[in-house]
């Protein structure tokens, strides 16, 4: 059978590069980085030298980047220790309706010890207003934290706005940059944040390991976990070597084929689109049209249930999702589509297309010779598109016109 893999938002192939580099430090140099006898020097050394590409990658200095074990503890990191140190200045946190959960789920958690959160809206395409962000701000805000871009529709939010408007209030502004980073430039000069979350396994490197920048003078305490001297005493434990030199080499490399292959994945992502749009009717894209992650498709096919598609494309050899990896198991639709002011019965029906470097046009003609039979035979054992032809026929009917008006 065909195999096409189709979910490079939930998590990619480790590059050879990154493998190789990888694994070295797992037989051949495997001290502990704080030991002080050459063992422990040699892969010190190796550990600041990822640092440093990490840093490299988005603008940074070395001293300004932590390492952990991915965008969820980047998240929490961030927050938390934003939160605690500051809560003396004020208690007020400003996030977004579409963050990722490990976003949305630590802020509500803070909303009951004592601090109060505002989620902004967004508009039809999930996309925040700079001017409902000035209007959330007040005396007491001390952190805003709105994601780079959408992990379920693509949709790359103003943060360049968003973040200036936070330091002109003097307040602290975070972003979660995991699904943008090597997929558009990321540099946090230009964005004008303060923190900014890197996940390893978006990007072509390993599970378990990412990283959180925070800029020199903000005023941040990590708060997780107790322990060690690790990390200049930002984050207790032995540090995860193989993981952290497999970000360092997947962030350099992520840079250094960012123009070529968003180039790449933005032909095969249009021309995605409108194959969809062009033959499969009641169709809708979800996300903003052009401001949107270049390997990102997202869909809403009305009456039929997103995991029935994902089940026969799955039968077919071809791997989606229905939104984010975190929730895939859930029963209930997305909040982000939910957000975006999609009916709760047409979010059932979402699906997520997300491509990446090894994908190629011949992945898409096989899309798209599988899909339209799916979507038909699904939508003739679904009631609801029973409905809407019933719905449709009595409008008919009534107006005294040929049903192809409807068709």
């Amino acid at each position: 059978m065909r195999r096409v893999y189709f979910d490079h938002s939930a998590t990619t192939p480790v590059r050879p590069e990154v493998a190789e580099e990888m694994q070295k430090y797992l037989t051949e140099n495997f001290g502990n980085p704080t030991s002080l006898h050459y063992f422990g020097r040699q892969v010190r050394k190796a550990v600041e030298e990822a640092r440093e590409k990490v840093a490299a990658s988005i603008g940074a200095k070395p001293d300004e980047i932590v390492f952990n074990s991915g965008g969820t503890e980047s998240d929490n990191m961030a927050i938390h220790g934003v939160a605690m140190v500051n809560k003396n200045r004020g208690n007020h946190i400003i996030t977004s309706a579409v963050e990722h959960h490990a976003v949305l789920n630590t802020v509500k958690a803070l909303g009951k010890q004592g601090f109060t959160i505002t989620i902004l809206p967004v508009d039809k395409y999930g996309m925040v207003s700079v001017d409902d962000l000035a209007n959330a701000i007040t005396d007491k805000t001390i952190l805003i934290s709105i994601m780079h871009a959408n992990n379920e529709v693509g949709t790359i939010q103003p943060i360049k706005e968003l973040a200036a408007l936070a330091r002109e209030k003097g307040i602290i502004f975070h972003t979660d940059a995991v699904q943008s980073m090597g997929k558009i430039p990321v540099n946090v000069d230009d964005l004008g944040v303060d923190l900014l979350t890197i996940s390893g396994h978006k990007i072509y490197g390993p599970k378990g390991v990412g990283a959180l920048y925070i800029r020199k003078g903000t005023r941040w305490r990590q708060t997780l976990f107790h322990g060690g001297a690790q990390e200049r005493l930002r984050r207790a434990g032995t540090e995860n070597v193989p993981g952290i030199i497999g970000l360092g080499r997947a962030c350099e490399l992520a840079v250094e084929n960012l123009e070529k292959e968003s180039a790449y994945l933005t032909r095969l992502r249009d021309k995605l689109i409108k194959s969809v749009l062009d033959n499969i009717p009641h169709t809708r894209l979800t996300g903003h049209p052009t401001m949107r992650l270049p390997n990102h498709a997202s869909f809403c096919f009305e009456f039929i249930e997103g995991e029935s598609m994902l089940l026969s494309l799955d039968m077919k050899g071809i791997a989606a999702s229905s939104g984010s990896a975190c929730t895939s198991g859930s029963l209930e639709p997305s909040h982000v589509l939910l957000s975006m002011g999609i009916p709760h019965e047409l979010a059932h029906g979402s699906i997520r297309i997300t491509l990446g470097r090894d994908n190629t046009e011949e992945d898409i003609d096989y899309f798209m010779e599988v899909m339209p039979p799916i979507v038909e035979r699904l939508r003739a054992m679904s009631p609801l598109d029973q409905e809407n032809e019933f719905v449709a026929e009595s409008s008919c009917a009534a107006c005294k016109v040929s049903s192809s008006c409807h068709r």
